[in-house]
């Protein structure tokens, strides 16, 4: 029971990547191939021969295709037990006639395709849930100690080398691998239709048997199914005492840039801090289109600057805060030179680096550091809101509960701004104000960031009042020996008092940016007049709990 020798396979594959090369794989073992009907049709332009399901079960396809392999003589071959399994159903088999299957490959109607491409038509939706699909690997599945269940393409080429190295047989070790992938594909492909129909507030009067009707769109499903891929087991979580594991989004499709779709090249495991500070590191730097550099320490940003290259901003942000940015990550939009590598194991330790791609000279520096952790994550893109559940909604889990919102994805044109005070600020202070809004979107709450000619130079995080925030970032500025006359401010929600504008001008700051929104705008406004500052209203806030 231990190896299992493949003869006869049945396969059905609405995607039909991998197929012929599969196929001729297993043929050139010489097993027997069973298939549906555009598949078989397929296999035939091939020059590759393929018994069709409805040969075997006497049964046509029906219903445009609904009904092909919901039969006996199909889920017994693929659910009955033999070769040494207790009980054994090899007689039963045949006496019904059934041949059984030790090998089957499906995939599934492109359901999450569709409904991203068509979100509204509730018609066309259903005709994408696939039925027999999950069946066939349900009953594979599982029987795995009998039955192989391929899911995924890129476990044809694996498959087919052991076929090839064992005689034929596949291990116990692969079958149930293939099984647990196999039952992990259907339960996330139930819970895309699950959230999808949750979604739906259905009307019977506005449903059309042509395609869409049926209701409206609700933003949040009445209930929520999700599924993530464990990417990786960790040493230990947040503190030595928590266990962790860091799991991704169950399509794998992560967005440009992110610690969910990198590939590291070097360096210890990332660990659980190291995976919440690169991912904070990546968000903040997609925001720039110029070279920039964003340095995170524990969750927040503690430098950050854009220049016109990569390691010019590099020195910028690191100059924000020297002492902070000692085991920080460093995010980069642009991919790593040499000349930046050898500045950056220069002039500080650094726990992890995340940037679109290295060099082979930058590499060869990191040589020098190999606990430095590697990250290359694709080209850089501006922030946006992924389709599709989950990729599109943020989680925060609470004791009992859930909290699910929209990313903050909200991008900021100098246009959408209102100019409140009587001073208009300048076209540097203005670029200024939109860099350093931008920096405030990934500070967390209570945020003000001290900016100028494209770098920080004093950041203010996560403290109960605002003025405390605008205090710190002051402090932070001095404490590296930056001038503050003649920077500007950002914050990341409405000043509640004037008590944080009066401080600011007591530094010298010429300019503000801020939602509005307070009860005391006006005073806040006065407040900026009288200091001869600039402020910029949004009308938006970027709160970061």
């Amino acid at each position: 029971m231990g190896r299992v020798k493949v003869t006869r396979a049945l396969l059905s594959l609405s995607d039909k990547r991998g197929l012929v090369d599969l196929a001729k794989g297993l043929a050139a073992l010489g097993v027997s191939l069973v298939s549906t009907g555009g598949t078989a049709r397929a296999l035939a332009e091939a020059g590759l021969a393929a018994r069709e399901v409805a040969d075997c079960t006497g049964f046509p396809e029906m219903m445009d295709g609904r009904v092909k392999t919901l039969h006996p003589l199909i889920h017994g071959a693929l659910l009955g037990r033999r070769g040494g399994q207790e009980p054994d159903d090899s007689a039963a088999m045949a006496a019904a006639g059934i041949e059984p299957l030790d090998l089957l490959a499906v995939n599934l109607y492109p359901f999450e395709a569709a409904v991203a491409e068509q979100p509204d038509d509730l018609t066309g939706a259903i005709e994408q849930i696939d039925i027999g699909g999950p069946a066939l690997l349900r009953s594979a599945a599982k029987n795995f100690r009998s039955v192989a269940a391929l899911v995924d393409a890129e476990d044809y080429a694996p498959v087919l080398a052991e076929l090839r190295a064992q005689d034929g047989c596949l291990s116990m070790e692969t079958r149930y691998r293939l099984a647990v992938k196999a039952f992990a594909h259907v339960a996330r492909y139930d819970a895309a239709i699950a959230n999808y129909l949750a979604a739906y507030d259905y009307d019977s009067d506005s449903d059309s048997d042509k395609g869409g009707g049926g209701g409206r769109r609700r933003a949040y499903p009445s209930s929520l199914t999700l599924q993530f891929q464990r990417r990786q087991e960790m040493r230990y979580g947040e503190n030595p005492h928590q266990t962790a594991a860091f799991y991704v989004d169950g399509d794998g499709q992560a967005p440009s840039l992110s610690v969910a779709g990198a590939r590291q090249l070097q360096g210890k495991p990332l660990s659980y801090n190291n995976v919440a500070d690169t991912a904070a590191a990546a968000a903040c730097v997609r925001e720039f289109t110029r070279p920039a550099c964003v340095i995170v320490k524990h969750g927040n940003p503690c430098g950050v600057a854009e220049a016109k290259d990569l390691a010019a901003a590099y020195l910028r942000a690191f100059a924000t805060d020297p002492t902070s940015a000692f085991g920080g990550v460093l995010a980069f939009n642009g991919s790593v030179g040499k000349a930046l590598a050898e500045a950056i194991i220069k002039g500080q330790f650094v726990e992890a680096l995340i940037a679109p791609g290295f060099s082979d000279g930058a590499l060869a520096a990191f040589k020098a550091r190999q606990n430095v952790r590697l990250l290359a994550a694709g080209q850089a893109a501006p922030a946006a809101s992924p389709k599709g559940w989950p990729a599109s909604a943020d989680f925060k889990r609470v004791a009992g509960g859930l909290l699910v919102q929209s990313w903050d994805s909200a991008l900021l044109e100098a246009s959408e701004c209102r100019q409140a005070t009587q001073r208009a600020p300048t076209a540097a202070e203005s670029a200024d104000l939109l860099f350093a809004w931008k920096v405030a979107k990934h500070v967390k709450s209570n945020a003000i960031v001290y900016a100028r000619d494209g770098a920080t130079i004093g950041i203010g995080a996560g403290q109960m009042s605002r003025i405390d925030s605008a205090k710190l970032a002051g402090m932070k500025a001095r404490e590296a020996g930056f001038a503050l006359p003649g920077a500007v401010m950002a914050s990341d929600a409405f000043f509640p008092f004037r008590d944080s504008i009066d401080a600011a001008a007591a530094e010298g700051i010429a300019a503000v940016i801020q939602p509005g929104g307070s009860r005391r705008d006006q005073e806040v406004i006065e407040a900026a007049d009288q200091a001869g500052m600039a402020m910029l209203l949004t009308g938006m806030r970027h709160f970061r709990h």
